[in-house]
């Protein structure tokens, strides 16, 4: 776990004043991979009580501008944030329940993968999602709706 003197650093080194609130949400996202807006306000607020909703965006954008936070957006997901950055991983996304994990690219260096035609853009990242079922979602059994209400069952 960094210290904070290694989160001060950090944010020096990304240009960004070094304020209470910057480093109570990279010391939560630290803790916690792939953390919603409202779960790093949680998680900051247990930190500083008087920190407001505003301050928390504020910072997450700030620190995802300089590259210090990623954000990504899995589809019919809300945005998350990780500190995991500067390097080549993709994501598993449960489609039952939501859970996130990362994965590194089985291919190499970014964009490890490229486009069938590039149209003069000069391509540098590829983001991959892949889609399933975790382990814990996939193990429990299915249960089938019924059209019955729990009174009538039984009673034919």
């Amino acid at each position: 776990m960094p210290t904070t003197t290694e989160l001060e650093q950090a944010l020096r080194a990304a240009a960004l004043r070094v304020t209470r609130p910057r480093l109570a949400v990279l010391a939560v996202l630290r803790e916690h991979a792939h953390a919603t807006t409202d779960e790093v306000l949680g998680a900051v607020r247990e930190r500083l009580p008087e920190v407001s909703h505003q301050a928390v965006y504020d910072v997450l954008r700030a620190l995802t501008a300089t590259g210090l936070v990623r954000r990504i957006e899995p589809q019919g997901s809300v945005a998350r944030y990780e500190v995991r950055v500067g390097d080549n991983h993709h994501h598993l996304v449960c489609r039952s329940c939501g859970v996130i994990a990362d994965v590194d690219c089985a291919v190499g260096a970014a964009p490890c993968l490229a486009p069938s035609e590039d149209l003069g853009f000069v391509v540098d990242e590829a983001e991959v999602i892949y889609w399933g079922l975790c382990r814990a979602c996939s193990a429990a059994p299915t249960v089938l709706p019924t059209l019955d209400s729990p009174a009538e069952r039984g009673t034919r």
